[in-house]
Parts: structure tokens; sequence; C-alpha cells
């Protein structure tokens, strides 16, 4: 499978009908989550701000899951030099600075009744900031070399190295004494979540996973398109 789509005229055939359905499904996902999650019982402890968690905790996983991307993209594109890679690691970069964006403002919003303020430098929070200087860092690092293949190759090295940081954001909570709680869900022993809680937060990841999936395919279709425009404009400003 990802050996045919490797092929950009595979890719484009394939995304074409694809990504609609993705959206689709995204949007049905989302609204079925919002609805459950909405409507579920306030928390004993949080009360009605938990609701916070169906914005923010399926975001923080696409962030995480975006950057895998980049830096999986980066590596097929330097070591291969695939350009449909390069093409889908130039796209992903400013969605998963969307998510992470997303996830540092409901977090903060989430912070601020529990913890009693909008920021901490603890260890989960820095490193998911850090995540998103990253995707920020390899966007600037990209526009700001004219040649692409130069470009590329610059951004790649960033990504994968910027790579170091998941784990870190994965185990902050385990190695260093924070605010932010512990894993509650994918942990040993089984969820701590109450299923009213549990369901509609993964029909929201679920459905987080479908937008995102559509978006890159629509933003890598726009990059091959804009790569394509080029390639046909310089063969015209020379011929």
């Amino acid at each position: 499978m990802i050996n045919a789509l490797a092929n950009p005229h595979r890719f484009m055939a394939f995304s074409r009908w694809a990504a609609p359905i993705l959206a689709v499904a995204a949007v049905a996902l989302v609204a079925v989550g919002l609805w459950l999650g909405f409507t579920a019982p306030e928390d004993y402890q949080q009360g009605s701000t938990v609701r916070i968690m169906y914005i923010h905790v399926p975001a923080a996983w696409i962030s995480m899951f975006s950057y895998a991307c980049l830096g999986g993209a980066s590596f097929f594109a330097l070591i291969f030099r695939h350009s449909l890679a390069d093409a889908a690691a130039r796209a992903v970069a400013p969605l998963g600075a969307a998510f992470t964006f997303l996830a540092l403002v409901t977090g903060s919003l989430w912070g601020r009744p529990m913890w009693g303020t909008w920021w901490v430098w603890d260890a989960r929070l820095t490193s998911v900031l850090v995540l998103f200087l990253l995707f920020v860092g390899y966007i600037a690092l990209r526009a700001s070399i004219d040649d692409e293949a130069k470009a590329g190759r610059a951004g790649a090295i960033l990504a994968l190295v910027g790579l170091i940081n998941l784990p870190i954001v994965k185990f902050s909570v385990d190695w260093w004494n924070t605010l932010h709680q512990g894993e509650s869900i994918f942990r040993a022993g089984g969820s701590t979540l109450a299923p009213v809680f549990l369901l509609p937060l993964a029909i929201m990841g679920v459905g987080y996973m479908c937008a995102f999936g559509a978006l890159w395919m629509v933003a890598t279709r726009a990059e091959v398109w804009r790569r394509r425009a080029s390639s046909l404009a310089l063969q015209a400003a020379f011929s």
C-alpha cells in the first residue's frame, strides 16, 4: 500500500476520493463525540471544565503523531530523495503546528481552574512548547532558503533531530515531578477514565485523526500541484 502510494500519480488518484471520505467521517465523528461529551455528567472534581478534555487531549495526540509523520517523511526524503515524501513533509508541518497550538491553548484554559495559573514551566508543558517551536522552526527554515533541494535537506535534518523530543513529551510525567497528570488511558491495568468519559474521548480521537488525514492529503496535493506548476513555468522560461 505504502509503495503504491509513493508514486505521485497513484497518490493523487487515491487522495482525490480518500480525502473527502475522511473529511465527512471527521465531521460526523467530531459531532457525535462533542454531543456525547457535552451531555455527559460533570466530573466530581473538575466539574464542567472536564469537557475541555474532548478538545485538548485529541489535539495533543495529533500534535505528537503529526511530528512523527514529519520525521518519517523527512527520513524518506533525505535518504531516498523521494519528492513526494518531501512534499508530504512540507505539507504536514503547518498542520502539526496548528494542532500543537490548539493543545497548548486548550491546556492553558484547562490549567487555569485546575492549577490556578495559565502556565507553568513543568516538563510536559515545556516539551510540548518545544514541539510547537520545532514545527515553526521547520517552516521558517524552509521558507528562508530559496533553493528547494537545499531547503528540503535542511528541513529534514532539523525534523529528524527534533524527533528526540517525542519521547520526552510522552514520558515527561513519568521522568519528572509535574503538575500535569499522568497517563490515564494507555496505561498498564487499563484506563482510569469512566466509560462515560472514555467513549466520547475515543470518538473525538478517531475524528481528529480522520480530520488530520484529510487535511494532510489536501495539503500534500496542493504542494504537488505547486511544484508541477513551478516546473512547467521553469520549462516555459527556458524554451
